[in-house]
């Protein structure tokens, strides 16, 4: 959900696991009667949406992301469910004004809201295209996530060669509390609404594995804004940092969870 370089969907298919693992959590959090129209907001390259699908015998879904490689990824992968999901490619902030008002009877999400910097217009966006009554379901990255891997990232990016390129940029995600979480729902006139930290770790086999995972996913700011020649250099110097600080080939993830009700 972030400007400059595009997702590379395959790839990030190919190492989400842990994602995939949070979405089916998240996805068994959702009331469905099976006939309703879900907004799966940042819908990536549709590994979870096929979940949501298969919990929708008579509904539909609308597959929203702002990454176009990430929607060719997902029109790929969700090909079979064509009768049942509808692509659109946005800025969640305006979602509202995409698809209208009251045009949803769930809003769900999983990965992405960490991604948007403006919570107070997020969530009143979303709120905006939900029907009276209707849910939000959403998990993100909250609280202290990934603090131990973002601290030995910064460590390697104040040193040259590759302080010139990373000084002064915004390359990092947005991570709230539940505390200002719930006063932003609840800002954009949701009746209730629960929100609540869940650390979840992840915990890598080898460096290879690891560094891939890194380059994809969570450094990927990072990589984009240097030269292709310090690329290799810079990430495997962060691995290191990451095992001196954590302990291992670790990452301290910690998923912020929130239902709320229109």
């Amino acid at each position: 959900m972030t400007a400059g370089a595009d997702w590379d969907a395959v790839s990030y298919r190919q190492v989400a696991q842990p994602h995939a693992r949070w979405g089916a959590s998240v996805v068994d959090r959702v009331q469905l009667r099976g006939d309703e129209t879900v907004l799966d907001a940042g819908c990536g390259a549709g590994g979870v949406t096929g979940q949501l699908i298969l919990r929708l015998p008579r509904g539909r879904v609308i597959a929203a992301d702002r990454s176009p490689a990430m929607l060719a990824a997902a029109r790929t992968a969700l090909a079979a469910y064509a009768d049942q999901v509808s692509f659109l490619e946005t800025d969640l902030l305006l979602i509202d004004e995409r698809l209208g008002l009251a045009s949803v009877d769930v809003v769900f999400s999983t990965a992405t809201f960490h991604w948007i910097a403006d919570h107070t217009r997020l969530y009143a966006a979303l709120r905006g295209v939900l029907r009276e009554g209707g849910q939000l379901v959403a998990q993100y990255g909250g609280g202290a996530n990934l603090a131990g891997f973002m601290a030995a990232t910064d460590a390697v990016a104040a040193r040259e060669p590759y302080r010139q390129y990373l000084q002064g940029k915004d390359l990092w995600r947005f991570y709230y509390s539940p505390e200002e979480t719930r006063e932003a729902v609840l800002r954009a006139v949701f009746s209730s609404v629960d929100a609540w930290l869940e650390p979840s770790p992840q915990t890598f086999d080898t460096r290879e594995a690891l560094t891939t995972y890194a380059r994809t996913v969570v450094l990927r700011n990072h990589v984009d804004a240097l030269p292709a020649t310090l690329r290799p250099a810079f990430e495997a110097a962060v691995v290191d940092a990451i095992v001196s600080r954590l302990g291992g080939l670790v990452l301290d993830y910690v998923r912020l969870n929130v239902v709320a009700r229109a």
